[in-house]
């Protein structure tokens, strides 16, 4: 069982995957029985959160630094502009429910969205750290909700109930 712990934290870290791929490898049968939901979410929870103060303090140091290296360059100026660019216009169409917006954005479980990519926004956008760290780990629970849902069949069940 502390071998399935272990996976689903480390699966937790990987960007992309994170707690949304998680949670269903703890709740599956694959290595073994599934595990208890509580300490499930607090493992996959804690995992997901672990790369986000270093993401928030040092990802865009590490763009700007690579911006004008040779052969990376153009992919980290990239980065940035896009970054910088959908943070602009995130920033227009929330106003002041930034927060929200970036809560939703981590908490939705779509490909492309996560706490890697929403503290990576936050960081571009110059945001309040506290305050996103909030947003996202409230985003992190909620994906995580709803991926243990998913897992459980509950949108099936409730698409055939209603089809």
């Amino acid at each position: 069982m502390l071998k399935k712990y272990i996976l689903i934290f480390l699966i937790s870290m990987i960007p992309l995957i994170e707690l949304r791929g998680a949670v269903p490898v703890g709740l599956s049968e694959l290595w073994g029985n599934p595990l208890p939901i509580i300490p499930l979410y607090i493992v996959c929870i804690i995992g997901n959160m672990l790369p986000v103060p270093i993401i928030f303090f040092f990802a865009r140091k590490v763009l700007e630094w690579g911006a004008n290296k040779k052969i990376i360059g153009k992919f980290f100026t990239f980065c940035l502009e896009k970054g910088e660019k959908g943070g602009k216009k995130l920033q227009e169409k929330a106003g002041f429910g930034l927060y929200w917006a970036l809560f939703l954005f981590v908490g939705i479980p779509l490909p492309g969205t996560g706490a890697w990519t929403g503290t990576l926004a936050a960081s571009l956008l110059d945001m309040d750290f506290k305050k996103s760290v909030i947003a996202v780990i409230c985003g992190v629970i909620l994906a995580g909700i709803i991926m243990g849902l998913a897992s459980a069949g509950v949108f099936g069940a409730i698409g055939a109930w209603m089809g």
